[in-house]
């Protein structure tokens, strides 16, 4: 029987004020404090790889302190920012967690940029110091830029390695809610690098708030698999485990054999991803299905559509003893939650998650706003949605257009203090009511679902004055695996009447390239499958050019198409 759901998870944070914090909420290290006292023997953090390493809460928090006194001992304070970029580990939350420990300000970096791009965020932040992995360790930071340098990977740097550093007994005052706790490097939706402030306040507030549609417990183990210095996988997998006294399994790279090797050795009951891969994992667990021949196909999916219904409309979960068989092989046989962020996720696939009886959580947030901001309940979902608003979040829709779709602009807890040394931006995105406004456009429904339509700056005004939304079109093209990316863009049709019409950009997959295609064949194919996307379209949304690109479009670390760079680099031939 499903646990029965408690809406206000964080009101046992109460018996602890006075005893470890005394403002609205905990920061980040007097949270921790908190499980170390309810949890000392609970896993907090472990990896498999390159070797097994595994801490107890209690183990975690005796590291911390002393790689916070020790960054004392190195002339760190109080508001100094200290850099952290590697790739996922125990050793990168200890990094991040001895940082806020003792005051200072974490500012995560982006692994897969470069070395020059690395330095450069970090110059913006004026860190004082790093740590980072040993195969760039004498790469980044040369000629001693910066005040210290530490290692998060052991071999070849034992002496420089974060396990290692000395005991020093230097004291130092715990952070309150309100004190700043980490710098987000985002690209905005312009391309221009701006450094967002994040408070404890606002970390700790939204991984709690974001409870209020889920069951999250301490026997939980969250793994993360995406990169951790983005929002999305700190906030949800990180802190939320990190609040809740569950264990995180960190994956260092998304190579399917080592995910399901780990996802199945760490027993892995909570896992985050990004649409692409819970479509890929669908697919091929269909793909499977369809295998067995027509009847058994048919039976399954027959058995699918009775079990999702008896979920949806009764709250009866009896998708994983039915289809545990088809769980195992993808290793998700041990999971609880799915949840879905960083872009829209197919309807579809959705729904067959469900189907199987795992609880499958789409939500909605930016950088900017911790990011958290939307989930679907898992006890009453709506598929096409974003979710409900997370307690604690005021939302509004302004500049509505004839459909109800407005800018859907917040106030809350979780957003954030500004733009680092960037009032302007600041005064730009959040308004003097102290509402920011997202750059998102949506509407709410009258059960208090979300629903998000796309980017108020990518918005194509067609010949007809119509507004379009390229995310609606592009989110048709997720089931078509012919195609690997998929940019939709506006065209000048009259550039007196600022009118467009709509040209998609189209990759192909290397699966398709495999069967070798001439370049007609291959135009044609992607014409063909355009031509069939155009019918479940109105006529004003529909694609009227079609252009097959030879090399991938530029994407960020959470695997999102680089509109604007695109758009620059093949404005020719969208125009032409």
């Amino acid at each position: 029987m499903k646990p029965k759901h408690n809406p206000t998870p964080w009101k046992f944070l109460e018996e602890y004020k006075g005893k470890y914090y005394n403002s609205e909420w905990p920061s980040l290290p007097q949270m921790f404090d908190i499980n170390v006292e309810r949890y000392p023997q609970n896993k907090c953090w472990e990896c498999f790889s390159p070797k097994h390493l595994v801490f107890t809460y209690a183990e975690a928090k005796a590291l911390q302190k002393k790689v916070a006194s020790y960054l004392v001992s190195l002339g760190v304070k109080k508001g100094d920012r200290v850099g952290v970029t590697g790739l996922n580990s125990p050793e990168w939350a200890l990094a991040y967690m001895s940082i806020v420990t003792m005051g200072a300000i974490v500012a995560p970096v982006d692994y897969s940029l470069t070395d020059d791009e690395i330095e450069s965020l970090l110059d913006f932040a004026e860190v004082k110091g790093l740590f980072v992995d040993g195969e760039r360790f004498d790469r980044i930071g040369k000629g001693g830029k910066y005040d210290f340098k530490i290692s998060l990977t052991e071999k070849g740097f034992e002496d420089q390695y974060i396990l290692n550093v000395p005991e020093t007994g230097c004291e130092y005052e715990q952070p309150v809610d309100e004190d700043l706790a980490a710098f987000l490097f985002t690209s905005g939706t312009t391309g221009t690098p701006k450094t967002v402030m994040l408070s404890h306040r606002n970390l700790v507030a939204d991984a709690w708030l974001s409870q209020g549609q889920m069951n999250i417990f301490p026997t939980d183990v969250f793994y993360a698999i995406l990169p951790i210095q983005h929002a999305y996988t700190m906030l949800a997998v990180m802190i939320e485990g990190m609040c809740s006294a569950a264990n995180v399994v960190f994956g260092k790279r998304l190579i399917i054999k080592q995910l399901f090797k780990e996802m199945k050795e760490g027993k892995v009951t909570m896992f985050l991803a990004v649409p692409l891969l819970y479509n890929k994992l669908i697919t091929a667990m269909m793909k499977g299905v369809d295998e067995k021949g027509k009847l058994v196909s048919g039976v399954i999916h027959g058995m699918m559509k009775f079990s999702g219904w008896l979920k949806k409309v009764f709250n009866v979960n009896i998708g994983k003893k039915m289809f545990g068989f088809l769980l195992k092989k993808v290793s998700l046989d041990n999971v609880r939650i799915c949840i879905s962020g960083g872009g829209p996720l197919p309807a579809s696939t959705f729904k067959q998650f469900n189907q199987l009886g795992l609880d499958f959580v789409q939500g909605y947030g930016l950088t900017e706003t911790s990011p958290i901001l939307t989930l679907n309940p898992i006890f009453d979902y709506e598929e096409t949605s974003i979710g409900k608003v997370v307690p604690g979040v005021d939302m509004k829709f302004v500049d509505k257009d004839e459909n109800g779709n407005g800018e859907i602009c917040v106030k809350g807890p979780m957003v954030m203090q500004g733009y680092y040394n960037n009032p302007e931006a600041t005064a730009e995105i959040i308004d003097s009511d102290g509402y920011l406004h997202t750059g998102d456009i949506g509407y709410i429904d009258d059960r208090g679902f979300v629903y998000l339509t796309g980017r108020a700056k990518n918005i194509i005004v067609t010949e007809g004055g119509k507004n379009v939304f390229p995310e609606e079109i592009e989110d048709h093209f997720q089931l078509y695996y012919d195609a690997d990316q998929v940019c939709v863009t506006g065209y000048t049709l009259d550039a007196k009447m600022k009118t467009e019409g709509i040209c998609v950009l189209i990759y192909p997959s290397e699966e398709y390239k495999k069967t070798n295609p001439t370049k007609e064949e291959m135009q044609k194919h992607f014409e063909g499958i355009v031509e069939e996307i155009n019918k479940e379209l109105l006529p004003y949304k529909r694609m009227r050019k079609v252009i097959i690109i030879n090399e991938p479009m530029e994407m960020s670390s959470t695997k999102k198409i680089k509109r604007f760079v695109v758009a620059k680099k093949y404005k020719d031939q969208i125009n032409g």
